[in-house]
């Protein structure tokens, strides 16, 4: 009989935990098992991995076949400075994601200070540029009021020809 050892999933849908145990390699993945070596939930932080060395290394001699990702758990759990190696790495990816996030804020508030300062310089140029039109304007009707009774001195002064030639 071909042996092999290999994660048996269980757990609710994507929450995954993971048995490590010993199977006929014939059988489905969560059929049934000769022994059960262990566990390894991957969904807390850091990773849980416990298995009983001493069995793996038994079945392993015996001929059981290791599948790659018991091999790499296997590793992780003879090793403690691997596991504290990954623990300081998922803390350290946290560290770069944080700052990250406040980088992207710093910049969104630069952006916003800045569009805050154009918005202001843009209101500042359209004052100026009302003033300057009001001004433009008032100096345009002074004129326009000095013609006018020239021009009605010059019709009532037509009115008075007229008047005399009659």
């Amino acid at each position: 009989m071909a042996t092999v050892i290999r994660l048996q999933r269980g757990g609710r849908k994507k929450r995954p935990f993971y048995a490590v145990v010993v199977m006929d390699s014939r059988n489905r993945r969560d059929g049934a098992f000769i022994e059960k070596l262990g566990y390894y939930d991957p969904c807390r932080e850091p990773e849980v991995i416990e298995l009983d060395l001493e069995r793996v290394k038994s079945w392993a001699d015996q001929g059981a076949q290791v599948s790659p990702r018991v091999a790499s758990l296997i590793t992780l759990a003879g090793n403690p400075d691997r596991v504290a190696q990954a623990q300081a790495k998922i803390e350290a990816k946290k560290a770069a994601a944080k700052a990250a996030e406040e980088a992207k804020k710093k910049a969104e508030a630069a952006a916003a200070a800045k569009a805050a300062q154009e918005a202001e310089a843009e209101a500042k140029a359209a004052e100026e540029a009302a003033a300057a039109e009001a001004a433009a304007a008032e100096t345009a009707e002074e004129p326009a009021a000095e013609e006018a009774p020239t021009e009605e001195a010059a019709a009532g002064e037509a009115t008075d020809e007229e008047a005399s030639d009659a």
